[in-house]
This record gives C-alpha cells, sequence and structure tokens, in this order.
C-alpha cells in the first residue's frame, strides 16, 4: 500500500501509452505495437538474435506456450527461451 491505498483502487489504462521526449502519451495501438516492433527491430539489429530471450510462464497454457517459443525462435531467430515448468 503506497500512500494508504490499495493497489487496486488505481485506475487502470485503458489505452497504450508511449514516451514522447521523457513524457508518457496515450497513442493508438497501431502506434504503440509499431514502436515496439521497431524497438526490437533496432535491438536484432545491433546485437543479432542471441541478444534476445523469452521467458514463458508455466501458468499460461501449453498454446500460449507454443506461441512464445515460435516468436523467440521464428520472428527473432534466437533459442533463448525458458519457463518455470521445471518447478
Amino acid at each position: 500500500m503506497k500512500n494508504g491505498r490499495s493497489p487496486r483502487s488505481y485506475p487502470r489504462l485503458t489505452e497504450p501509452l508511449v514516451r514522447v521526449d521523457g513524457v508518457l502519451r496515450p497513442a493508438s495501438w497501431q502506434d504503440a505495437l509499431d514502436r515496439a516492433a521497431d524497438g526490437f527491430r533496432r535491438n536484432l539489429d545491433a546485437r543479432g538474435p542471441n541478444a534476445l530471450g523469452v521467458f514463458s510462464c508455466s501458468k499460461s497454457t501449453n498454446e500460449v506456450n507454443f506461441l512464445a517459443q515460435k516468436l523467440a525462435r521464428v520472428a527473432f531467430g534466437t533459442n533463448n527461451i525458458d519457463s518455470c515448468n521445471r518447478t
């Protein structure tokens, strides 16, 4: 609790936010996804595929974990994927 308020009492985000000149501003979903994709692309171009990794959750469905490993291997070109399934 911060300032005596429960975390559930804070308003939820209803639209994506992007950082412009250090300040978070509302954006369209398309703009937010494009910015995220550009960030991944810049990192891949600058450091190569092994600079990225994906961590998946054991509480997710098999289908979600399958998609996470496809994202890592096909889109990012890395085998750096792990999850907490062993625990």
